[in-house]
């Protein structure tokens, strides 16, 4: 190691095994040393190798389109936002507007790429990355759910309504709302803000 580079502040992985194996998910042991000397066997789930979106879609109203969606995980709808996986090869701007049309009817004219989010990640590797989709217009493309999803419209003035419902919980949708909120109120800033250049004239 030269004298320019840190040490590597992550635990040492003395062992990694598979546990498990599913159709979507794959669970994997790590033994790990930490830099005290302790020694700990945690679980996780890796990351797949597939990039993933989740979409804040925002009509020229200003209001976010959301979906009711089956969720397995605890037996319920809920409300949520349109998200899937890239397919190979597909940007994820090209994925948001898949699934935009595909889950919601709309397609976007812009896509602006938020944040990268993680997913419990003391246990998961997976990222979700928010899209801001705008310029709204009727498109469809057909889906991979089992079952038609219901498609609601909700004002994102009064976005604190929303979190206030019980059937809104899913953490990535409040924080993709919180992020699009803040892009969006910052290009309104940046759209009324008269030009604050001094005028051409003759040099000192």
């Amino acid at each position: 190691m030269s004298g320019d580079e840190t040490p590597d502040p992550r635990p040492q992985v003395l062992a990694r095994r598979e546990v498990a194996r599913s159709r979507l998910f794959r669970i994997e042991e790590l033994d790990l040393r930490f830099s005290n000397g302790v020694e700990r066997t945690y679980e996780r789930l890796p990351a797949t190798g597939h990039r993933a979106v989740m979409v804040v879609a925002v009509d020229d109203t200003g209001e976010v389109l959301l979906i009711r969606e089956y969720m397995a995980g605890f037996h319920a709808y809920q409300l949520t936002l349109p998200k899937g996986a890239a397919d190979p090869g597909e940007s994820l701007e090209d994925a948001a507007n898949r699934e935009l049309q595909e889950e919601a009817g709309f397609g976007a004219r812009r896509i602006e790429l938020l944040k990268e989010l993680s997913v419990a990640p003391g246990h998961m590797g997976f990222t979700q990355t928010v899209a801001l989709a705008t310029g709204l217009y009727p498109s469809s493309m057909p889906g991979d759910e089992p079952e038609p999803l219901e498609v609601s419209r909700w004002p994102l003035a009064d976005i604190d309504g929303l979190f206030a419902r019980e059937d809104f919980c899913e953490a990535r949708a409040i924080a993709a709302l919180h992020l699009a909120r803040m892009r969006l109120d910052e290009v309104a800033v940046k759209e009324a803000r008269p030009d604050q250049r001094a005028p051409d004239g003759p040099a000192a």
